[in-house]
């Protein structure tokens, strides 16, 4: 980052309190670990680098303004965070991304701001950005066009890990490993003490994995407890004591989550066998007849993704979610039950522009093709949930779309919360048992007016009713005093 600066781009790092987004979501994504090095390029003040050394891990900042004389080493991870939206050149900027490439050794986590930021940018049109009235520059990145221009620049395939920050990997592998960790996790394995719960230990994988699992892909420690077992006699212990009904079951799901993983990998670029993480390759091993049946499979789960009349009859076959007349929108607790050809349309579009981090529901249109992600951060508290947010992608041309409720004097709301929701969710009940008294109160009568804040609240005075908590209520109008205005009605502990 070099040359005559037009704009004041010192004036653009901010004092944090706290990490900031980027990083944080590199943090939850576990591409920053103890013993990595990392590289916070353009830190700006450095409160990223204070508290990431805080966090005892292996951090140095540069900046041109605040840090010059740092050292610019090659690390195993490299940040560059809103730096490149702050650069009014666009031959610098690809310059300025380039070079943190050249610095990385392992993961490139670029981040910028967003268009949907316009709105906090005041200033006028300048080249393709803003500037603003104190000096400063801002280019804001559509979340596509973001992707896009990182693997431009870096020659390889990059995932968008949330909007406005995107991995790009030195070596295919890490990719790989990232992608499978987000779609096939990392198999869990019960604490063991001794041999006795080892085995248990190995018997709870075998039912949620559908196999055997392999010495190699044990902890160190369960792998020492069993280590003076021959194989054939793990194999007898743990036939006799697993539940076989629920080790067919596990590999139903290990053989669906596969094809997922795969179909997304195509998506995003797949590699040899010999890339895949251990685990996926013993998964393949065991539930498919070769790598090649297995990405035979795959690929037409993701052709079956652009058909439109397959993905509206998976829409009308799922046992999750609610179903409209142009979307499904699914709970987030519940999405891991959905047909895997809808898991894969969620997929494609995170890794494509990023899933943010705060979400509650997703909508999938099944006319045309469109993710969004719904926050409503009150869904499990407030019987009727408000809308905070709305993050979609339109998975044609990548464009998205952001959209806050936060200030709106009216916000959309949810209604029937149990049909978002998996039916053997444990708080179904009570949210049906609501919806139905809400029926039997006439509230849904007119659903055009209930939509929003305002309009819902009316049809509440205008049917005589309350919510207390998940139970609606009786309004009872309360005598009035001599010379008083009418007072608003009070709630009774009467249930509608």
């Amino acid at each position: 980052m070099h040359g005559a600066w037009i704009s004041e781009r010192r004036l653009t790092a901010i004092s944090r309190a706290t990490l900031s987004v980027p990083v944080r979501q590199a943090i939850i994504d576990q591409q920053l670990q103890p013993g990595a090095s990392i590289l916070d390029y353009g830190c700006g003040r450095g409160d990223d680098v204070r508290s990431l050394r805080h966090m005892n891990l292996n951090v140095t900042g540069w900046d041109p303004h605040y840090f010059p004389t740092s050292q610019q080493e090659p690390a195993d991870v490299v940040l560059i965070t809103y730096v490149l939206n702050v650069i009014e050149d666009p031959a610098e900027r690809r310059e300025t991304l380039l070079r943190a490439w050249e610095l990385t050794r392992g993961v490139l986590v670029a981040s910028t701001r967003l268009v949907w930021e316009r709105n906090k940018v005041n200033g006028a049109q300048v080249a393709d950005g803003v500037l603003t009235s104190r000096g400063t520059f801002q280019h804001l990145f559509g979340a596509g066009e973001l992707r896009s221009f990182v693997q431009d620049v870096t020659g390889v395939r990059c995932v968008s890990a949330a909007p406005g920050v995107v991995y790009a990997f030195r070596n295919d592998v890490d990719r790989i490993a990232f992608l499978a960790r987000r779609i096939v996790p990392d198999a869990g394995w019960l604490a063991s003490e001794d041999t006795a719960s080892a085995i248990a230990s190995v018997v709870d994988f075998t039912e949620r994995r559908g196999r055997l699992p392999q010495l190699e892909e044990m902890p160190v420690p369960l792998s020492r407890l069993l280590g003076h077992l021959q194989g054939s006699e793990i194999r007898r212990l743990v036939q006799r004591s697993a539940d076989s009904e629920k080790v067919t079951e596990g590999g139903k799901r290990t053989t669906l989550g596969t094809l997922l993983f795969l179909a997304v990998e195509l998506f995003n670029g797949r590699g040899p066998f010999g890339s895949l993480p251990l685990q996926v390759r013993l998964d393949i091993r065991t539930h498919f007849s070769s790598y090649l049946e297995a990405c035979k499979r795959a690929d037409r789960l993701l052709l079956k993704l652009r058909d439109d009349s397959y993905v509206r009859g998976a829409m009308q076959a799922s046992s999750v979610g609610k179903l409209t007349p142009t979307a499904l929108y699914v709970h987030r607790r519940a999405i891991d039950q959905m047909p895997t050809v809808l898991r894969l349309y969620e997929h494609c579009a995170a890794i494509a522009a990023g899933r943010p981090p705060d979400w509650t529901l997703i909508k999938l249109k099944h006319r045309g093709r469109a993710v969004s992600w719904l926050d409503y951060p009150d869904f499990d508290a407030d019987p009727h949930p408000r809308l905070r947010s709305s993050y979609s992608v339109e998975m044609v041309g990548l464009e998205t779309t952001y959209l806050s409720y936060e200030n709106s004097p009216s916000r959309p709301l949810l209604h029937r919360k149990h049909e978002f929701l998996s039916p053997d969710d444990p708080d179904v009940p009570k949210y049906r048992r609501l919806t139905d008294a809400e029926v039997r109160a006439g509230l849904y009568e007119s659903p055009h007016l209930i939509g929003t804040e305002q309009g819902w609240e009316a049809e509440l005075e205008r049917c005589g009713r309350s919510l207390c908590g998940h139970r609606l209520v009786r309004r009872i109008q309360q005598p009035r005093a001599v010379g008083d205005d009418a007072r608003s009605p009070k709630p009774t502990a009467g249930t509608g």
